[in-house]
Formats: C-alpha cells, structure tokens, sequence
C-alpha cells in the first residue's frame, strides 16, 4: 500500500538549499580566498531587486564599505541572475549594499556570479542574506521572518534551525512589528533598541512611552517600569513631590525640635488634612537612648 500523504514543503528549492548557494558564495571558510567570479559586468548593466525586503541603508556604513572598496576593491562578488524581461541586465539576488557602495567608490564595473533563479527564490535568498546580516534593523529582521513564513510557508522551529536564530528570538522580533509606526521608526533609527521596544508590545499608551523613553535616554530596566506604571503615574508622583514644599511655620517647628532633640526632626504635613507624620533620625544607638528616654519622661 502506497502512503498517500506528502511532506508539505516551502516554495522555491527550499531553504537549506538556497543557503547552501548564498553561503558558499558570500561566506568563504577563513583562511581561504573568495571564489572567483564568473565575470565582471558594467555596474550600469546591475539592477537592485524590486522586492529587496531590507529598506534602510545606513549612509555611514555604505560610505565606510564604498572607502574600503575603492582600496581592496569588491571581495565578494553579487550574486545576480538574467533579468527575466532585459537582456544583457542582470539583477541583484544578493548584495545589494556592495553594488551601492561600488557606485559611491565610482567603480566601473562589479564582480558577479550568475545563479538561476526564480521569482520567488529571488525573493526568498534575498531575505537569507539580509536576515543574516548583524547591522540588520530589528523591524527590516522582522519583516524578513514573517515574509519567510507568509510566502513560503517556513516554520519558525526551520528558520531557527537554518538560521541559527533561537526560536524565541525569531518570535520576539515578529512581534515588534505589532507596535505603531512612530515606535517602528525608532527602532529603524536606532533611537530604540529592540529590548526598550518589547516592553512596549500590546501597550495602549506605546506612543507616547517610546518618545519619553527616547527624550530621556532610559534604560531598558527603567523603561519596564515605565510600561507598568505609565506616564499618568509618573507625573502624578512627581507632581506630589513639588507639592511637599514646606511652609515656614513647618520648618520653624522642625528646627526647634532638631535643636531641643539633638537629631533631624522631619515633618510631613499634607496639605488640606489634619494629619501628618514626624519622623526623627539619630546616628547612633547612644541618640536612640536619648530619644526613649525623652519620650519617657526619664
């Protein structure tokens, strides 16, 4: 009897494949030199892939690559294929920020290795590359992932497995792309780290608590309490604090208790109620006899 039942599998040649083919390529083992390309083209010639899920490029790190570039000139070559509908263009499966940063270097032509892919492998090595970079964004990390599981159907256990990413981290990062558009911008900018920005997740108030954390330079540590109590709290403690300005009557009073006592005298009268608490400080256990016997009678 046949079993009838199919492993349901990704689009494209699937994961572990297509990493195979970016790694060999743009990650050569230490100590060895970098495969030679197949041939250099115009730069001219190159295109970026339409559908490059990373949008962010840092113009500090493209202007450092473009200067080392112009030196030792492009180490590993761009993975590219035929352009489906251009001939003689080819388009850019991985490594769009060397074929930049050539540009900026004003390089004539690139190095590139031809590989035959189809749409969606484009799209799906694209990501790979991009995800396995380090100064990767966490909301461009993010997108990635879900991309990965959305058009072709890759698990979060397979992403951890091939990528190297825990599962846990893989699922932390999806998850900040539930948070507003202004709170995403700051993680795109580096104003936010992906630890201040989990604490802000599924928050009503995660707004206004990112642009306080960002104005004030919290730490993540202090931004977890914030997330608890909110910014209404935070003001109303501060605004209590101004409130227990003391009147001169108050400070009068303490004083002459301090002087009469031999120690601090502090007194807390809330203003509008009758009660209050007076508070007394000593230095030692000698002042502390003082103060017993005192209230005693002694």
């Amino acid at each position: 009897m046949t079993d009838k039942k199919t492993k349901k599998r990704g689009l494209g040649r699937g994961l572990s494949a297509l990493m195979s083919d970016v790694t060999q390529e743009i990650a050569p083992q230490v100590g060895q030199a970098p495969r030679r390309a197949d041939f250099f083209v115009p730069v001219e010639q190159v295109q970026p892939n339409p559908d490059q899920p990373r949008r962010a490029f840092d113009d500090a790190a493209l202007q450092e690559l473009a200067a080392s570039i112009a030196e030792k000139g492009v180490i590993q070559p761009l993975i590219v294929r035929e352009h489906p509908t251009r001939t003689g263009i080819y388009e850019i499966v991985a490594g769009e920020r060397r074929w930049r940063a050539s540009q900026i270097a004003q390089l004539h032509d690139v190095p590139v290795v031809v590989r035959q892919y189809t749409d969606t492998e484009v799209l799906e090595v694209a990501i790979i590359e991009n995800i396995q970079r380090a100064d990767l964004n966490p909301i461009d990390e993010g997108a990635g992932y879900r991309q990965l599981m959305q058009k072709f159907g890759h698990t979060q256990e397979q992403l951890s497995s091939v990528l190297g990413k825990s599962r846990s981290h893989i699922a932390n990062v999806i998850r900040l792309l539930s948070l507003p558009d202004g709170v995403r911008t700051y993680l795109v900018e580096g104003k936010l780290t992906a630890g201040h920005a989990r604490t802000l997740i599924g928050h009503d108030d995660a707004q206004r608590l990112a642009d306080h954390i960002v104005k004030t330079g919290m730490s993540v540590r202090d931004a977890e309490k914030l997330a608890k109590q909110g910014l209404t709290k935070t003001k109303t403690a501060k605004t209590a604090k101004i409130s227990t300005i003391k009147d001169a009557d108050t400070v009068q009073i303490e004083g002459e208790l301090s002087a009469a006592l031999g120690m601090k005298v502090t007194i807390d009268h809330a203003a509008g109620n009758e009660g209050g608490r007076l508070s007394v400080s000593y230095r030692n256990l000698d002042q502390l006899d003082d103060l017993l016997r005192a209230l005693s009678g002694g």
